[in-house]
């Protein structure tokens, strides 16, 4: 059964030392408040991690959807216990919205990485290149993904402006409800392959997952007509097979990705820039003022839009402030380590001192 979740003879080396203590592998299908489900070959499992793992597991080394893990199977009771997470090939992350440190995995050992965004009122141009970002850097293959052409009143010309962003992906114009560009959608995932939509709340993924499947299997709800803004549909990860022998997984929708660091993103998404970066005179240039600067020059000539450099300013000031922030975290937890650690030194010496009494 776990063929048709993308094992495959690497995963199954990858799992050998597993397999040698006796554990079955399973793929995390779903995550919800009490634990997982987990796919396996007796089946799909409710699974919980086992106490040496949650103990043990870094903030990114718990079980997320999308991963590969090591398994003691009840069958009697249809539950698992996951005792390991093997390595992962990629990984969407991003920033916790609470939290500059804290990150989450929203998807792991995927393919593919649907970028999706409606063209209605609400198509925003940066936001999408902050997605894109996020999806370079999580090692998966991005598509941009325009949906509800039908709600714009010239789809060609917004789709030729998202283009121009130079997303170095590609873009794909979508219409569920007319039936247009849904098969060179499923193209793009191809059998075994992993696929992921990612975008903001009521963009459309829930119903691209119904057309991926080819029947209503996900809950969707129209966008608010006040502000063209989304309302969830999707309240949790989930990974499904799809009828060509890919496999998707449906998000909830996320306003904002923050970036964990995503430099290799943000290069990718903006590599234009990253080249004048390059071409400047001086290798130390600040690009406001020196002589030399190719930077200001694409400014001054047009051929780098003035916006497009404020926001790739913005992404990288927000990098910088992210691993500073970070920085200073991990520094004071040290010197709340140190000073447990010299507590529990001078409490030792004054009780060696008592004792020589």
């Amino acid at each position: 059964m776990i063929e048709q979740y993308g094992w495959s003879d690497a995963w199954a080396t990858a799992f050998e030392a597993q397999a040698q203590a006796g554990q079955a592998p399973g793929r995390v299908v779903l995550q919800h408040r009490n634990g997982y489900v987990v796919a396996t070959d007796e089946g799909e499992l409710q699974a919980k991690a086992s106490g040496r793992l949650r103990h043990e597991a870094q903030e990114v080394g718990h079980p997320a959807v999308g991963d590969w893990v090591a398994l003691s199977l009840n069958l009697q009771d249809r539950t698992a216990t996951i005792h390991a997470v093997l390595p992962r090939r990629t990984a969407f992350v991003r920033r916790a919205a609470d939290s500059v440190r804290r990150v989450q995995i929203l998807a792991a050992n995927i393919d593919v990485a649907f970028v999706v965004t409606s063209m209605n009122a609400d198509l925003n141009p940066r936001r999408i290149q902050r997605f894109l970002a996020a999806a370079w850097e999580s090692g998966a293959r991005p598509v941009l993904v325009l949906t509800k052409s039908d709600l714009s009143a010239d789809p060609q010309a917004e789709a030729a402006q998202v283009a121009a962003l130079e997303t170095g992906c590609p873009v794909l114009m979508v219409s569920a409800r007319e039936g247009v560009g849904l098969e060179a959608l499923r193209l793009q995932v191809k059998p075994g392959e992993t696929c992921v939509l990612i975008g903001s709340s009521g963009v459309g993924k829930s119903t691209l997952v119904n057309a991926f499947l080819n029947e209503d299997r996900m809950a969707t709800r129209a966008i608010r007509a006040s502000d063209d803004q989304g309302r969830h549909t999707t309240s949790h990860r989930q990974l499904i097979p799809l009828p060509g022998g890919g496999l998707i997984i449906d998000t909830p929708g996320i306003r904002e990705v923050g970036l964990i660091d995503a430099e290799e993103g943000v290069g990718a998404v903006f590599d234009d820039i990253e080249r004048l970066m390059q071409a400047c005179r001086f290798t130390n240039c600040s690009h406001t003022n020196e002589p030399g600067c190719a930077v200001q020059a694409g400014l001054a000539d047009g051929t780098l839009e003035a916006s497009r450099w404020t926001h790739f300013q913005k992404l990288t000031l927000e990098l910088s402030e992210a691993g500073d922030k970070a920085e200073r975290v991990a520094k004071a937890a040290e010197r709340r380590r140190l000073g447990g650690l010299q507590k529990v030194y001078r409490a030792t010496k004054r009780n060696d001192r008592g004792g020589a009494d």
